[in-house]
């Protein structure tokens, strides 16, 4: 679906079908208004009958003499109107009109006047439900009938004050759109090599953009350890990605973003459960995530210079695999005591975060599907963030609130550290059933000393279940943050 801004008025809209927002407590609405009596009248008339109230999440559809069809969305009471209420709103009518016989749409629901979002905001929330909702998979279906009906493209009717929230939001969804793909995508098909296909296509595509991928015969002469241990098990061969955007001077410092690309993880020798292990596909979403961001990036031009690093590694049991009770030596050359070898994703991060530092960042951000306990903890709501430079968490705050794609902040305090010691290595990969999530932020932590560094597990937001699939979270948060370290 392509997006466009207007601002044109929503009578002078040549779109077969029209999105308008109404509030319950709302006397008059000025864009029905503006429309044909045919479509005040009939407006009017449901109001009478109560068939439409504008409680949330009624929709009331109405038909103008020229074939236009107007759905009008109920958004309860304007004081009470929340972000997730206005993001849910604009995502079922989109989603609606998705399995109809729309073509192109008219959103202008971003003309609303709520009391508790400012203008700029609801264009962002309005334009990333509308992209996302829009969404299908379907690049491994033969019978392609969820597209019987597809919408070409949709107008977000806009004032002026709000274009450059729609610039931003536009290039978010493209972001979104690239983390879906990949995370939906089946493991037999995006494995390691296919995401350093994927990533050379992106770079190739941009003049500012360069690429390079490191083979397993490469780290293992670079003495990868960590990495490369967890990837010995599989006929899939670990590639570490990174692309580099040069959108500022050459000598200023790049943000570095780290993403866990598990292609799939069966646990290896700490085989996971059967049930639910094909949802392992989505281990590769903090991978996906990054280049979601990367690609919002390159296309908004930010002035940064930008480098993405993604360790892609496949967890298998095999003859070869790494074992519980192994001591491996990472590319800091600290030592690990292998306990579990389901907790893979830290083995990889940490050698990456180690690699990423050699190019002296300014910040260094990870993102990772990490641990069940961050789930437990937050659900499915936030993301988790994990930092000891003062300030950060709070910019990744900002930038969720934002983007509408939130964070919370969990400790790192030094007491959780005493959980990784062990008689037998510098430490072990975990650190016991009490605070998990936590503990895998302590162990990153020993590798990141010295520098600005947060750490995101999105465990909990990267995707909800089969049907949904991945979320393209928290994509958004994290362009916006690029966006605000663009502007400083």
């Amino acid at each position: 679906m392509k997006l466009k801004s207007t601002t044109q008025s929503v009578n002078q809209s040549t779109a077969d079908h029209l999105i308008i927002g109404h509030f319950a407590d709302q006397d008059n609405n000025e864009l029905i208004g503006q429309l044909s009596s045919t479509v005040q009248q009939q407006f009017e008339a449901r109001q009478a009958n109560k068939d439409f109230t504008g409680k949330p999440g009624q929709q009331q559809a109405l038909y103008a003499d020229n074939g236009q069809v107007i759905i009008v969305v109920g958004l309860g009471k304007s004081d009470k109107l929340t972000p997730t209420a206005l993001y849910d709103a604009s995502h079922k009518a989109t989603q609606t009109l998705a399995k109809s016989r729309a073509s192109k749409v008219g959103n202008f629901l971003p003309l609303i006047d709520a009391t508790n979002i400012n203008s700029e905001l609801i264009a962002k929330l309005l334009t990333l439900s509308s992209a996302h909702a829009e969404y299908r998979y379907e690049d491994t279906k033969s019978f392609k009938k969820d597209n019987k009906h597809a919408l070409k493209e949709m107008e977000m009717g806009i004032t002026d004050t709000q274009q450059q929230a729609f610039t931003e939001a536009k290039a978010m969804a493209a972001g979104v759109h690239a983390a879906r793909h990949l995370g939906n995508n089946p493991p037999n098909i995006c494995n390691p090599a296919y995401i350093a296909e994927y990533a050379t296509n992106i770079a190739n595509a941009h003049d500012d953009c360069e690429i390079d991928v490191l083979s397993h015969k490469q780290m293992k002469k670079m003495g990868m350890g960590a990495l490369l241990a967890v990837g010995q098990g599989s006929h899939n061969k670990p590639k570490m990605v990174v692309l580099t955007y040069r959108g500022a001077d050459q000598d200023q410092a790049p943000i570095a973003l780290v993403g866990k690309g598990i292609t799939f993880d069966t646990g290896g020798i700490s085989l996971k459960p059967g049930p639910n292990m094909d949802e392992m596909k989505y281990d590769m979403c903090g991978a996906a995530t990054v280049i979601g961001g990367f690609v919002a990036a390159v296309e908004l031009g930010l002035p940064i210079n930008l480098m993405t690093f993604v360790p892609a590694v496949e967890n298998m049991p095999d003859g070869k695999a790494y074992r519980p009770g192994d001591v491996i030596t990472s590319y800091s050359g600290k030592t690990i005591e292998v306990l579990n070898t389901d907790a893979e994703g830290r083995m990889i991060l940490c050698d990456t975060l180690t690699y990423a530092q050699e190019f002296k960042p300014a910040v260094l951000l990870d993102f990772a599907t990490l641990t069940g306990a961050c789930v437990v903890a937050l659900g499915h709501q936030a993301s988790a963030v994990m930092t000891k430079t003062e300030g950060l968490a709070e910019d990744l705050k900002q930038a969720g609130l934002q983007a509408h794609d939130r964070v919370w902040e969990l400790p790192l305090w030094d007491e959780y550290q005493k959980q990784l010691d062990t008689s037998f290595a510098d430490m072990q990969n975990i650190g016991g059933f009490p605070a998990g999530t936590i503990t895998a932020g302590c162990f990153l932590s020993r590798f990141t000393e010295g520098q600005k560094w947060a750490h995101v597990d999105i465990a909990g937001t990267a995707w909800n279940n089969k049907k949904a699939g991945a979320t393209g979270r928290p994509v958004a948060m994290l362009v916006q943050y690029l966006i605000n370290e663009s502007q400083k």
